[in-house]
């Protein structure tokens, strides 16, 4: 048990890290104004003014996006609570504040700046422009989208807020993506509690008290039946070590068990608690920063556990003739080594946001077809009803699957890892006698 609680407490860290340097772009929202004139020579910003904020209606596929987006505000119901936020931007040195200091709305939209950085949809950006001033000034309450030409010659939508009646462009915070998602370096880095850091750490403590307990009770009832929560725990436990460990490890089971414990129950403790109705609705899990870090620790494990026979049958194949080695099979196993790990980050966070979205989309409902009308919004609000909780129900069901499958595909990699080739060359032998 201890061996498992320091495994679980360095997974937690490193994915609590990846969260520093994530970052996802949300699309507009229907609390937007758009602008589509040009920006002046003067003293900064924008001069044609803000103007009225312009209705374009609701967009559920923004809403969707914006309840699975990791944020600087953590939400219980309407209530917004401030998170702490660590701000670096080279030249300007760190900047620590709350972000209720953003003073924001029910949208995760801040009505101040501070220091030049603004919170818009819940993500804190920054105002680069020199004459924007520095220390807490009052902004408009809701941000302008323009559609920019990027460096590399596509599109962007940039959010602008409003101050003394000109409009300024934000910039997004740094990531480590390498622009793949919409990211790369820019002129600040985001350290801040998040609302999917805080998720772990509450679901971090949670869990580290269930298995304090439980440790405790194996100890004191050493050789006795399990009850309590050490017996409901045992059969999960059990399941995990007979059905997982030992038949795809094999021998080598004991040592890699407490990684698949972790691993296992810290996604299922994130998937459940991101199924609790207006607390927090965080999407960890989701998340590619968190999956990414997870199929990390998958590939590190299984590649630094590999023994001659792993790395034989990957790189050169003994018995097969030179030329397919060369030509076909060693470049497809090769490419796999980096293609699991990517397949389990996939394929994990794919399948929690599909589920978040689509419940979204579903409660939108009553809004697309209702349009505030007693009658049609009673009627969808019914419908909307049964279909969220029908897809809540698959969605429980899918947050141990995945859990579940995110384990065994972890235990089979390692378990080809680790095997002995001439002991698993026997056994089939002796299979076809």
């Amino acid at each position: 048990m201890r061996r498992y609680i320091l495994s679980f407490i360095c997974v937690f860290c490193l994915t609590a890290f990846a969260f520093s340097q994530d970052h996802q772009e949300q699309p507009a929202g229907e609390q937007h104004g758009t602008i589509d004139h040009q920006p002046s020579h003067g003293d900064g910003g924008h001069d044609a003014g803000c103007g009225p904020i312009e209705d374009h209606g609701f967009d559920p596929g923004a809403k969707a996006f914006h309840h699975v987006s990791d944020q600087n505000v953590y939400n219980i119901g309407p209530i917004q609570l401030p998170l702490p936020c660590f701000l670096y931007a080279p030249g300007h040195g760190w900047t620590t504040f709350s972000s209720g200091q953003f003073h924001p709305d029910a949208h995760g939209n801040g009505h101040a700046a501070i220091s030049k950085y603004v919170l818009v949809e819940g993500l804190v950006r920054r105002i680069d422009d020199p004459s924007f001033p520095d220390g807490e000034v009052e902004i408009g309450h809701h941000p302008y989208l323009k559609m920019e030409m990027q460096a590399d010659g596509k599109e962007k939508e940039i959010p602008y807020v409003c101050y003394n009646a000109k409009l300024y462009p934000t910039v997004g915070r740094s990531t480590a993506d390498f622009g793949m998602f919409g990211g790369g370096i820019s002129s600040f880095y985001d350290f801040s509690l998040t609302k999917n850091v805080v998720t772990m750490l509450l679901v971090f403590l949670f869990l580290a008290l269930v298995f304090s307990s439980v440790a405790k009770a194996y100890s004191k009832r050493d050789g006795m039946a399990p009850t309590g929560l050490q017996g409901f725990m045992e059969p999960i436990l059990l399941f995990i070590q007979d059905e997982v460990a030992k038949p795809f490890i094999g021998a080598k089971w004991e040592k890699y068990l407490p990684f698949l414990l972790s691993i296992f129950f810290f996604i299922l403790g994130l998937n459940l608690f991101g199924q609790i109705p207006f607390f927090g609705g965080s999407n960890v899990t989701g998340n590619l920063a968190f999956t990414g870090v997870m199929a990390i620790l998958t590939f590190l494990v299984v590649n630094l556990s590999g023994n001659r026979h792993y790395w034989e049958h990957v790189l050169w194949m003994p018995g097969v003739p030179s030329a397919l080695k060369v030509l076909i099979l060693t470049p497809v196993e090769f490419l796999g080594i980096f293609i699991k790990p990517f397949t389990l980050m996939l394929r994990l966070a794919a399948n929690i946001t599909a589920g978040h979205i689509v419940i979204t989309i579903f409660i939108s409902l009553i809004f697309i077809f209702g349009k505030g009308q007693w009658g049609p919004s009673l009627g969808t609000s019914i419908g909307s009803t049964v279909l969220t909780m029908f897809m809540m129900a698959i969605e429980l069901l899918v947050a141990f699957i995945q859990a579940f499958v995110f384990t065994l595909l972890t235990a089979s990699y390692i378990g080809s890892a680790v095997e002995d080739g001439h002991g698993h060359d026997h056994e089939e032998a002796g299979a076809h006698h």
